[in-house]
């Protein structure tokens, strides 16, 4: 891209992340730069007369004022195309394993390599033929990215014509696949696209969420459901598993394409994610995971200013691919990483800072990232419906809630998974606390556990809160007087209670058949759960001594429930059998 000279600065001042450049007379906000000698990727994110302040992507120790720096006369901007899946992206579209490549293990500053391979070609089957009409978002023609993803490659936003030309065969991602002849113009299409990362990607229209997505976690499938195209936020403070929360749904969250942007955290955790996932096994079609993964990684080694990118960078490979007509869900761990490179920007540009330190308008950049979720009509003359669902971890210091960064975040999603450090010392996993998680996708959930897996279903799931509710009323009333002082019925309240913690909330990420429970098993596992303490309370009414109803040996039973293949789920039917049998032995004595 030629550089003309009324778009060439240098540098002034040099604070950190923050370059301030002198000259930039025809710059815009948000384009990207070049700074230096080296080509360090930056971006404006203030203008003032002929002063620009830039953030920079990369380090920038050792450049100093009177070094050049360009304008490359367009926004921060990613590639978007075939060779996206499966692979391992930096906060700014750089592909990691290209860089090891040609550089080893640690990233030279300015190395500037194409996020997509130009020079594999990809067998490209047209859907138009010479003579259609077209419009941007129709699909011209399908790629086999991987053995899971069908890349469907679209006409990009602005076109519309006529195809007066379309090829059949193996194409680099840059040769043109089609010609349309427009109004004013004949445009070819390739298969590759920039799009500027800060821009949503348009829609015809977005819609209410019809369906939970199924995460094959007990906990927040039953309890605190999550919508397709939905938003969720799960605030905890070191060590009450927000990583491990955010890896087990990458896993096994029910959407076609999953987008893992680890921002700021440490590298050993994108570490565990790049060697776990090429091993584990998709659950919908039992090919490697990876084949439906996209991994954005900029841990907190990296240039604090690019943890901004990497989410922008997310969300937008989020869009392209909802766009297509699939199902995206996005895990951002963490956005509190995130918030602190805003803050640290801010703080350089001398802005008036808001509560503890961050900027003023961290509340609408937070809002502006979760609102680009969402079920959407996608363009195009097909009706496709594409979803992308964000899940954003926060990391607030000692998990206080009153953090700017967990209320700008609670103010715009619905979904609320609150983790305690005391649950997780306890082993309790997923650790998300029963009574202060809420989710205001609940009554579409509802109406989809009715029609989907049972009407009980429903009623199920408010009984067995309102037992969770019960026993922290009556562990108050133990801590002061005692076990003992308590009624019968009490008591077995609290047994039933802890059998809802321990044998249906409780559950082992690292177990291959407890890691995953279909919504078929969690119905009769918690149908199971409630029906013996009905069964129980029945029983005391009957004057069967508690200490018999206390020591059951279907309790045993009870307790195994989760380590039940998903093809024997008929084994359910024996154990409330044997409930049945084992309590009416009892009422008989």
């Amino acid at each position: 891209m030629g550089i003309s000279e009324k778009k060439k600065g240098k540098i002034a001042k040099v604070s950190g992340p923050l370059v301030v450049a002198e000259g930039m007379y025809q710059s815009r906000m948000n384009n990207m730069v070049w700074v230096s000698e080296q080509s360090l990727v930056g971006e404006i994110v203030e203008l003032k007369g002929d002063l620009a302040s830039i953030q920079v992507y990369e380090e920038t120790a050792g450049i100093g004022p009177g070094e050049p720096v360009e304008d490359l006369g367009e926004p921060l901007s990613i590639e978007l195309g075939p060779g996206l899946i499966g692979h391992i992206f930096d906060g700014i579209q750089r592909p990691l394993e290209v860089i090891r490549e040609k550089a080893g293990d640690n990233i030279p500053r300015g190395l500037l390599v194409p996020s997509l391979d130009r020079g594999k070609k990809w067998a490209f089957s047209p859907q138009v033929k010479k003579g259609d009409k077209v419009e941007a978002g129709d699909i011209i023609g399908l790629v086999q990215e991987t053995s899971l993803v069908e890349h469907r490659i679209l006409a990009p936003p602005g076109i519309q014509g006529e195809i007066i030309e379309i090829k059949e065969g193996n194409f680099t991602v840059e040769e043109v696949i089609a010609e349309v002849k427009g109004p004013k113009k004949t445009v070819g299409i390739k298969m590759i696209q920039r799009w500027p990362v800060r821009k949503e990607r348009p829609y015809r229209e977005k819609l209410i969420p019809r369906g939970p997505l199924i995460t094959g976690q007990r906990v927040i499938d039953t309890l605190f459901p999550l919508a397709e195209g939905g938003t969720a936020c799960v605030p905890g403070p070191f060590g009450s598993g927000k990583t491990v929360i955010q890896h087990a749904l990458a896993k096994w969250v029910n959407a076609e394409i999953i987008v893992y942007v680890g921002c700021g955290e440490r590298g050993n955790e994108m570490t565990d994610v790049l060697l776990e996932f090429p091993k584990l096994l998709d659950p919908y079609s039992g090919e490697p995971l990876m084949k439906r993964t996209i991994l954005i990684a900029n841990t907190s080694n990296m240039p604090v200013a690019a943890r901004e990118a990497s989410i922008y960078t997310g969300v937008t490979i989020g869009e392209y691919f909802r766009d297509m007509g699939y199902n995206v869900a996005l895990m951002a761990d963490s956005t509190s990483r995130w918030a602190e490179a805003l803050r640290e920007i801010s703080g350089r540009l001398e802005e008036m800072p808001g509560d503890e330190g961050y900027p003023a308008y961290l509340g609408t950049r937070i809002a502006d990232f979760y609102e680009r979720a969402g079920l959407s009509k996608c363009l195009g003359k097909d009706e496709r419906l594409g979803s992308l669902s964000i899940i954003g971890a926060v990391s607030p210091p000692g998990g206080d809630l009153t953090d700017p960064v967990v209320q700008g975040t609670l103010r715009v999603v619905k979904v609320f998974w609150s983790l305690e450090d005391k649950l997780a010392y306890e082993r309790h996993f997923p650790a998300i606390n029963w009574l202060n998680s809420y989710s205001l996708y609940q009554s579409m959930a509802d109406e989809y556990f009715k029609k989907e897996v049972n009407a009980e279903f429903v009623k199920m799931r408010k009984d067995a809160m309102l037992v969770l509710q019960k026993e922290s009323e009556l562990q108050e009333i133990v801590k002061l007087i005692g076990v003992d002082a308590l009624s019968p019925e009490d008591r077995l309240t609290l047994d039933l209670a802890k059998s809802i913690r321990e044998d249906f909330l409780h559950q082992n990420a690292f177990h291959e058949i407890d890691t995953y429970s279909s919504l078929k098993k969690q119905y009769w596992m918690l149908k199971l759960i409630l029906f013996l303490g009905e069964k129980c309370q029945t029983a005391l009414s009957r004057k069967v001594p508690l200490e018999k109803l206390l020591n059951l040996k279907v309790k045993e039973d009870i307790a195994r429930l989760k380590l039940i293949p998903e093809e024997q789920l008929d084994k359910m039917e024996l154990v409330l059998n044997k409930i049945v049998n084992e309590i009416e032995a009892f009422t008989k004595e």
